[in-house]
């Protein structure tokens, strides 16, 4: 994933770039970097990664040097960005969120037609910002050539444009992930996050619509191609993804996420499956709202058995290696006995992807004297691996512990099942989660349902991506 922060201010904004980029930091934990432009100094460009220490640690002193009524920011899980390019459409610096499915495809198509050469990384692989400037420079102005790139891209992609005169804007065609303008009187900015820009003194001045383009400048926020009402944003941005004052179309993550968890109790008090538990508790940190969601309509005491250690590991995504990431997860979770030992606890997380660390997470509680540990789902079994955003490092959709069950259980013949499996009422869905509790030792699991979730939001389901859970675009 990533997210990015731009501002066009009538005075020095380089200071906002750096607090708002750094804002988004829950988003990518990889590369970080900010790009200005002074008419003095020209285009100035700092990348740097973030695997091993925070964005804000790594580009105070740039930011000291760094000079500019125009500046760009980005936070990426995969490529350095910005990229400075010269085309005939002048010089400018971009940044991409999304994934282009299709990468070497296009690579190819350039190549073969005696395309010079691309910026790559110590892998071979090809920088998508790189390769979606190199689309944007085949037309004759950024409107076009923006519209071409987000056509040919196979996959998802929003974008800011930095150039001489100001910052362009294009939130993808499909709306899958936002794009917020916000104005401050003395200038404009561009945000993935709503939030990060709030502290800065600026007021939300209008969301992008689905493919909208807008540009920036110190004096005005003009509206360069209109967008559509063919919006599928995705849904996981609520239920894991999103920081818990982010908005989205409207929505507060926070909200939805507690109305998410009423939705849950809701369900097992109609079917009988409440749990008699001493509390409900909330998987840090993106399920405690979900918990206590559940907690509230449940009527059950609300505790935290378990604190996540925070200041050497605040963010939950690093370092890349699986193992490495297990291994601070289960570091990073220190127990409170006296909430554990002896008693029955009802659990509420965001997901359940591959079952690795909730297994981790299960087995901790036991050794901690846990007499039982019910888990509840704050979203369906994810059957599918993302396609429209780079969410997931799996490299096959076997990596899901629903998935891999399911494939046991009936082999390539299942998948014309998955909606009988992602239901509880089903023979195939109560065998599903059954097995989850067999392997995760698990007194008993249910997952919300895709309704439930679209209910949270509070969004028309046609307004939502579900792809992660149905398989449906």
């Amino acid at each position: 994933m990533g997210g990015f922060f731009g501002a066009a201010s009538l005075r020095d904004c380089i200071s906002d770039v750096f607090f708002g980029t750094d804002y988004h930091s829950h988003l990518g934990t990889r590369r970080g970097g900010m790009t200005s432009f002074s008419p003095e100094l020209g285009f100035q460009r700092n990348i740097h990664s973030i695997e091993n220490s925070p964005f804000r640690t790594k580009f105070e002193k740039d930011i000291e040097s760094m000079r500019g009524n125009l500046c760009i920011g980005c936070i990426s899980d995969t490529d350095p960005q910005p990229i400075l390019l010269r085309s005939k459409l002048g010089i400018y610096a971009v940044c991409t969120v999304g994934i282009i499915n299709n990468a070497a495809d296009i690579r190819t198509e350039f190549l073969d037609n005696c395309f010079a050469s691309f910026e790559t990384m110590s892998s071979g692989k090809v920088n998508s910002s790189s390769l979606v400037g190199a689309l944007i420079s085949q037309k004759s102005s950024f409107v076009e050539g923006i519209r071409y790139a987000q056509e040919k891209v196979d996959g998802t992609i929003s974008l800011m444009i930095l150039t001489e005169d100001g910052i362009i804007a294009a939130r993808d065609k499909n709306g899958r992930l936002p794009i917020i303008v916000g104005k401050r009187e003395d200038g404009y900015c561009f945000s993935f996050e709503s939030f990060a820009f709030q502290k800065l003194g600026y007021e939300t001045y209008k969301e992008l619509a689905p493919g909208e383009i807008v540009k920036i400048t110190p004096t005005s926020c003009e509206v360069l191609s209109p967008g559509g009402d063919n919006m599928k944003i995705c849904t996981f941005l609520w239920t894991y993804y999103g920081y818990p004052n982010s908005i989205y179309e409207g929505v507060t993550v926070e909200t939805m996420r507690t109305r998410n968890g009423e939705i849950m109790a809701e369900s097992d008090i109609k079917n009988g499956t409440l749990p008699d538990v001493d509390y409900v508790c909330g998987v840090p940190d993106s399920g405690i709202p979900h918990a206590i969601g559940y907690s509230n309509r449940s009527g059950i005491p609300f505790a935290r058995p378990f604190i996540k250690y925070t200041p050497t590991w605040p963010r939950s995504f690093m370092p890349q290696n699986q193992t490495m990431r297990n291994q601070v997860a289960k570091m990073k979770l220190i127990p409170v006995h006296e909430l554990i030992e002896g008693k029955k606890l009802l659990f509420v997380d965001d997901s359940i992807v591959r079952g690795t660390q909730m297994r981790e997470t299960v087995e901790f509680l036991y050794s901690n004297g846990a007499k039982e540990v019910h888990m509840r789902s704050a979203c369906p079994p994810i059957m599918y691996g993302c396609k429209y955003l780079n969410f997931s490092r799996s490299t096959s959709e076997l990596d899901l512990i629903a998935r891999r069950i399911i494939d046991e259980l009936e082999g390539s013949e299942g998948v014309k099942y998955i909606e009988e499996y992602s239901s509880s009422s089903t023979e195939r869905g109560k065998r599903l989660r059954d097995e989850i509790c067999r392997r995760l030792k698990l007194t008993s699991l249910e997952f919300q349902s895709l309704e439930g979730t679209v209910k949270a939001v509070g969004l028309p389901q046609c307004k939502l991506c579900s792809y992660c859970w149905n398989g449906k675009e």
